[in-house]
């Protein structure tokens, strides 16, 4: 187009320049220049008509150009779209090995498993579960294709001579290797070998595995991340949570479980966030909340301040206050406490003063009070013993988590949570009864005390520990529920 608008100018630029002029400065034409100026007249017009009808066909094209390049941004546009949606989105249809909703096994076998520390000891009648180490042992056992591990911690070829237990899953690993067993792990650094903790083991239950396989690929992808995507796979996307729960026979008990994710970036469509399934465990409850945790602080810290955190709190003071649903809460005590436990836990139970039927009991779990203030070469030489429970309770449903109940926690910390509801929880097979058998065993143990500050900041006196009560549980067996005492 510039090459022809060029021709067309350089033809006659004088003449054109001078039928402009004199169109601008119109004079009368002398008769004897009539038929001259008519002529002269004509071609001027004939002149104006040739260069109007280029400047109408220029703007044509230049329309049609615009017109172009915007439908080709547009093409641009959608194809990058397009692309976007095939890298977020898999097939229909596509699923892990062959392993559907539809075709996956739901009727499957649960049982606790327990790391105790040795020292620690129950009385004769309190309940037992298969070892955390024992639990490992089994599930890795039964392995023929993959393992995959997701742990906050791994250090299992630990030198330590307590750590025997953790060379041997070590050896077992190395074993499914050289079977031709993959095994994939998603870990932090390093783990302490003398922990009380407490822990579920499914037995040929597909359905949850589908779900827990896509929490896996979930932080598995975000390796080869700088950042969160804005848009997951629809591989990631949660399988069940708490508005669609799995409908699953656990030990041949009628249940309903999901898994949930924090923190909420890491919760694609269909995952329920860790708060959340919390929330609905609490808000279901009727009788009574039993919560174990390490450490309650409802806080979210940074480099420069100290927030409240009342998600979790909030929610306690609602079932206390407004549900008249009884909480308990044992947590453990230990070197890293923060003070400012004691300072929640004083405003929880102020809570509910002169408040009918409103019950909240709180101890503190304590398996080394002599180390509390250990000296730095003693604390080198040993692994603290400290209970890592981090689980809840109910009349009608549990959770177990990774998570303490800190604000940072969640919020900053990757880490799945399991939600299970039954609706009979009195017989022996009930994975809730005997969650509930575990907390009631540690909350009348030797070990559990009622805690209150002093005024004295110093190790020695910094706490003053009541004795436990006299009254001794029958687990398993109560004539009357604990939550009422």
């Amino acid at each position: 187009m510039e090459i022809r608008q060029h021709e067309w100018l350089s033809a006659s630029p004088h003449e054109g320049f001078e039928q402009m002029r004199l169109k601008s400065r119109p004079k009368e034409p002398s008769p004897s220049l009539t038929r001259v100026g008519a002529n002269f007249y004509s071609s001027v017009k004939q002149q104006d008509y040739s260069a109007s009808v280029w400047l109408r066909r220029k703007d044509k094209l230049e329309h049609s150009q615009q017109k172009c390049i915007v439908i080709f941004a547009l093409v641009c546009c959608f194809a990058i779209l397009v692309a976007l949606i095939f890298s977020a989105v898999d097939i229909m249809g596509e699923d892990e090995d062959g392993l559907s909703e539809k075709n996956c096994q739901n009727k499957c076998r649960i049982a606790l498993v327990e790391n105790i520390p040795e020292g620690l000891n129950y009385s004769e009648n309190a309940p037992f579960h298969l070892s955390l180490f024992q639990g490992w042992m089994n599930l890795l056992s039964m392995a023929r294709k993959s393992v995959d591990i997701v742990s906050s911690h791994w250090d299992l070829n630990h030198s330590h001579p307590s750590a025997c237990q953790g060379q041997r899953l070590f050896e077992k690993l190395l074993q499914l290797t050289s079977q031709n067993i993959e095994i994939k792990l998603v870990s932090d650094v390093t783990a302490d070998s003398k922990m009380k903790e407490l822990g579920v083991v499914f037995y040929n239950c597909s359905c949850l595995v589908l779900d827990l396989q896509r929490i896996f690929a979930l932080y598995s992808s975000l390796k080869f991340k700088n950042r969160v995507p804005q848009t997951w796979s629809k591989r990631l996307y949660g399988v069940y949570d708490n508005e669609k729960k799995l409908q699953l026979q656990l030990n041949e008990t009628k249940s309903q479980a999901f898994v949930s994710n924090s923190p909420k970036l890491f919760c694609p469509k269909n995952r329920s966030f860790d708060v959340d399934a919390i929330y609905s465990v609490i808000d279901d409850a009727k009788l009574y909340v039993y919560i174990a945790v390490t450490d309650y602080l409802p806080i979210s810290s940074t480099s420069t301040k100290r927030t409240y955190w009342p998600d979790l709190d909030g929610k306690i003071r609602e079932a206390l206050v407004l549900r008249s649903v009884k909480v308990r809460l044992l947590i453990s005590f230990w070197k890293e406490t923060d003070p400012l436990t004691f300072n929640f836990i004083s405003s929880l139970k102020a809570i509910c003063t002169e408040i009918a039927n409103c019950s909240l009991k709180v101890k503190f779990f304590d398996l080394e009070r002599e180390n509390v203030c250990a000296t730095k070469e003693q604390k080198d030489h040993t692994f603290p013993k400290l209970n890592r429970n981090k689980y809840m309770v109910t009349d009608s449903a549990a959770y177990i988590g990774n998570f303490d109940w800190v604000g940072n926690d969640f919020t900053q910390n990757a880490g799945t949570g399991l939600v299970i509801n039954q609706a009979d929880v009195r017989n022996n097979r009930s994975i809730i009864k005997q969650l509930k058998d575990v907390f009631e065993r540690d909350w009348y143990s030797p070990y559990a005390r009622t805690v209150q500050p002093t005024k004295q900041p110093n190790c020695s006196s910094l706490l003053r520990l009541k004795p436990p009560t006299n009254k001794t549980a029958t687990y398993g067996a109560h004539a009357k529920d604990p939550a009422s005492v």
